[in-house]
Parts: structure tokens; C-alpha cells; sequence
């Protein structure tokens, strides 16, 4: 599946925000924000940017794609999903992003950001009800127990991640079990428990059009 290889940084700079995409170095002063808060380019410093209506909606679209690690075909379909779903289109469209396999591990601590945990996805480390799945794109439900494979509990990296992010918490749709590296999946996940400085509805208006 397609994804993104190029240098992550220069996203975050570009949105003028942390989209928390190499995780543990977004919390240091290495932080390219940090460093440099201004977009990139030749004339990225002295550029001052001045967006309205269809920039404004552009870039929403764009920071929200880019924290979830999908590019546009893909975005897309998950937009058209959300439309045909009952319920308000922007929150829901967030509810099915946040409720794909990759970033159920990223909010679990199972890793450090979100690209580490789509890794370990296609590496095979996870279960979802006791068999191994390994498409990040995988969309849960609720009832449905994600757990790290017995085979894979000793992994250095998921034990860091474990480690560094003790302080970060577990959204409340998700129902951890640490000692049993598992958690079971509540709920929907409602609007106020996705934590992400976006407003949807500029994205349902930029695809509106």
C-alpha cells in the first residue's frame, strides 16, 4: 500500500503545528517546530501566508491526512464512507480514521507515533479477537479485543514505547489491559474523546464543492 516516505519534519512545519510524527524527538528541542517554526522552502522565513476560504479548507485536509498517515485516494474513500454513514459526515469521518488498526496501537502506547505503529502492524505484532492482522487500515469495532502476539511481547521497541508513554493515556473508548498487553474496544469513539486540534467541517465543505 502507498504511503509517504519522504522527510516528515517539513510537514509539521508546513501545517505550522506538531503533527507528532517521529515520536519521542517531537518532545524534545529537536523539534524541527521547535527549531524552525516557519514553512519550508528558499523563502519559507520571509513568506507570509495568507489563506482564506479554499486554503483554510485545503489545509485542514491536508494536516488531518498527514496525522493519519493516508494520502488522498484513500482519504477520499473514507470521506465517501462517511457521507453514506448517518450521523454528522466531518465527526464521523474522523471516527473511522481514528478507529483503523495502526493508530488503535499508537493510542494503546504500543508505539511512539503513528508511522512506527502502521510498522509494526505490517509486521504482523498485533491480534484482533486472536488472529494476527496485519493491515493498518483495518477498522475495529466495538467488542473487538486488540492485543500484541504472544510471540511478539518481548519486541524492544513496543516495551520502549510502553515505557515512554506511561503519561500520555488511553482514550476511554479503548479498555486497557496492560499486564495482558490487550485492550478491548468500547465504544465509537465520540468527538470530544478523538484529541486532535481540527475542524472537520472545512473538510466536508472543501469536498462539497
Amino acid at each position: 500500500m502507498a504511503r509517504y516516505i519522504g522527510p516528515v519534519c517539513r510537514l509539521c512545519r508546513r501545517e505550522g503545528m506538531k503533527l507528532f510524527l517521529k515520536g519521542e524527538r517531537c518532545y524534545t528541542e529537536k523539534c524541527a517546530i521547535e527549531k524552525r517554526n516557519f514553512v519550508p522552502g528558499q523563502h519559507g522565513k520571509s513568506r507570509k501566508s495568507k489563506l482564506a476560504g479554499y486554503g483554510v479548507q485545503l489545509r485542514e485536509k491536508q494536516k488531518v491526512k498527514r496525522i493519519y498517515g493516508v494520502l488522498e485516494d484513500q482519504f477520499r474513500r473514507y470521506f465517501e464512507q462517511a457521507e453514506r454513514t448517518r450521523g454528522i459526515t466531518g465527526e464521523t469521518l474522523l471516527q473511522l480514521l481514528e478507529r483503523r488498526l495502526d493508530n488503535v496501537a499508537y493510542r494503546l502506547g504500543f508505539a511512539t507515533s503513528r508511522p512506527q505503529a502502521r510498522q509494526l502492524v505490517r509486521h504482523g505484532h498485533f491480534t484482533v479477537n486472536g488472529r494476527t492482522v496485519d493491515i493498518p487500515s483495518f477498522s475495529v469495532k466495538p467488542g473487538d479485543v486488540v492485543a500484541v502476539r504472544q510471540s511478539s511481547r518481548q519486541v524492544p521497541s513496543i516495551a520502549h514505547a510502553l515505557e515512554e508513554v506511561k503519561g500520555r493515556g488511553v482514550p476511554e473508548w479503548l479498555q486497557f489491559d496492560a499486564e495482558a498487553m490487550s485492550a478491548k474496544v468500547g465504544s465509537i469513539p465520540t468527538r470530544e474523546q478523538i484529541n486532535l486540534p481540527v475542524q472537520e467541517q472545512l473538510i466536508v465543505e472543501l469536498y462539497s464543492k
